[in-house]
């Protein structure tokens, strides 16, 4: 798929969109989160964000996890606002859907090409929540022009990677997978520690400790005495 295709895709998506209707429900969802500034939040989410909502208009960074992506994606998602997906080709729907996204309301162009950044400012003017992975390092320029336009829209933008001036940058770094064990078993569970960066709260991070999933498919907070569940598998790098 070129960058002009994936462009004219997104359109053309708007537009059917508006003509079977759904467009006016979008855009209530949209107003709502202008006059709020605020978006529906998991609670794994808020807790890593110090108990705050996700802010409409605003910019979070993620490295190391789609999960970790879906889950924010989930919160609004549940509520009824639609997300698009953009620059990641190995998204699986089945897995956000698992983490509650629903894929009624999903749009994905895996393959943005060259047109990636107009491709998202086509998409934040429609959508409430829109996922990127930059193909290359974000300008300080580049980031400023569409921070205006989610401002304006009241839109997410959830970065998968580094993003000049992000609300909040989430990084993975360290993981612990359980279920397998000397030569056999299935990985059934990942541990891993998520250290969480804010603008307000300054450069120290906070560190949290997740079920990046649990063993029964869910997201949610460890508590220290799990740290130590075995068998486990270290894993040296995270993607």
């Amino acid at each position: 798929m070129t960058g002009i295709t994936a462009l004219d895709e997104a359109r053309a998506f708007l537009s059917t969109t508006k003509a079977r209707g759904a467009k006016a429900r979008v855009q209530q969802a949209l107003d709502t989160a202008t006059v709020d500034r605020a978006l529906p939040t998991s609670p794994v989410v808020s807790e890593l964000l110090a108990g705050a909502p996700l802010r409409g208009g605003a910019v979070y960074s993620v490295h190391g996890s789609t999960a970790l992506v879906m889950a924010m994606m989930a919160g609004p998602s549940a509520e009824g606002a639609w997300c698009g997906v953009v620059g990641m080709p190995s998204f699986g729907a089945e897995a956000a859907q698992a983490l509650g996204v629903d894929l009624e309301r999903l749009v994905l162009v895996p393959d943005p090409g060259r047109e990636w950044l107009n491709v998202v400012a086509a998409l934040v003017d429609a959508l409430t929540v829109v996922v990127v992975r930059p193909p290359g390092e974000v300008t300080p320029g580049e980031a400023s022009r569409l921070a205006a336009r989610l401002r304006t829209r009241g839109a997410l933008l959830i970065a998968s990677g580094s993003w000049p001036g992000s609300e909040a940058r989430l990084e993975i770094e360290s993981n612990a997978w359980t279920g397998l064990g000397d030569g056999e078993g299935l990985l059934a569970a990942r541990q891993a520690t998520v250290a969480v960066t804010t603008r307000r709260a300054g450069t120290t991070p906070r560190r949290h400790h997740l079920w990046l999933p649990a063993p029964d498919g869910t997201l949610r907070t460890i508590t220290p005495p799990a740290l130590t569940t075995a068998p486990t598998w270290q894993e040296e790098a995270v993607g």
